[in-house]
């Protein structure tokens, strides 16, 4: 994903800089590197790569970014403005799952769809942003699972969105005919790539449906790229 970065933001003439730390680094350390950051005039945006070491406060450093310079979208200030539906820098992958749906042409107005996993980063936001289009919106989790009911609420589901992290969770002959498939999760399973969804399956379901790798990943990198931009223009007034 950071070399995907990397490369994108050279093809289109945005300067990206890499800064590695030791796997000791101190949770001051890292508050101090991102104040410098903030206040670093010729820097327009700041991501925090994933995942850090356990002694790190993710959600300390994230909340620390400027809200203007927040490339990923996800600092609260941007996160709140999506509950408002007036995303200016949204967050990156919630927004590719949204621009992969409108790409296929359909009608969402009144729609059912079904996101399974209810992350701070994709599925708390994809949620609001359906629903900000009158979509029908049912959140699935791990307590759906425990409870047997998963393959119920996927086989209603016209529009299916998934972003748990677990290879093949959803099986293919869940997916209802005709629906819109969107596999956000990465997992590798014997040296392959492959998404929450058994893909080979379910292709023959779906009317739409996104492959991994190759589906929403560089989407998402697209939508890091125009924040990117937007902050640029945002801290230029």
């Amino acid at each position: 994903y950071v070399r995907s970065q990397k490369k994108s933001c050279e093809k289109i003439g945005i300067e990206y800089n890499l800064h590695q730390f030791k796997e000791d680094v101190s949770q001051k350390e890292l508050e101090d590197f991102i104040k410098h950051l903030n206040e670093d005039k010729k820097v327009s945006g700041i991501i925090l790569q994933m995942p850090l070491p356990s002694h790190i406060d993710g959600r300390g450093l994230q909340r620390m970014i400027s809200s203007q310079k927040d490339a990923e979208g996800i600092s609260p200030a941007n996160m709140g403005m999506v509950v408002y539906a007036r995303p200016i820098l949204g967050p990156c992958t919630a927004m590719a799952v949204m621009e992969l749906i409108k790409s296929t042409g359909v009608k969402l107005y009144g729609k059912e769809a079904v996101m399974v996993g209810h992350s701070d980063i994709v599925g708390k936001p994809t949620t609001l942003l359906l629903l900000d289009k009158f979509v029908t919106t049912s959140v699935c989790h791990i307590a759906t699972g425990e409870r047997g009911t998963l393959p119920e609420y996927v086989r209603k589901a016209e529009i299916l969105i998934v972003a748990v992290g677990k290879a093949n969770l959803i099986k293919g002959e869940w997916v209802k005919e005709g629906a819109i498939v969107i596999d956000v999760g990465i997992n590798r399973v014997e040296g392959k790539i492959v998404g929450d969804v058994e893909f080979e399956v379910a292709k023959e379901r779906a009317s739409f449906i996104t492959p991994v790798p190759g589906g929403v990943g560089p989407v998402t990198t697209a939508m890091l790229l125009k924040n990117t931009v937007e902050a640029a223009k945002l801290q230029a007034k």
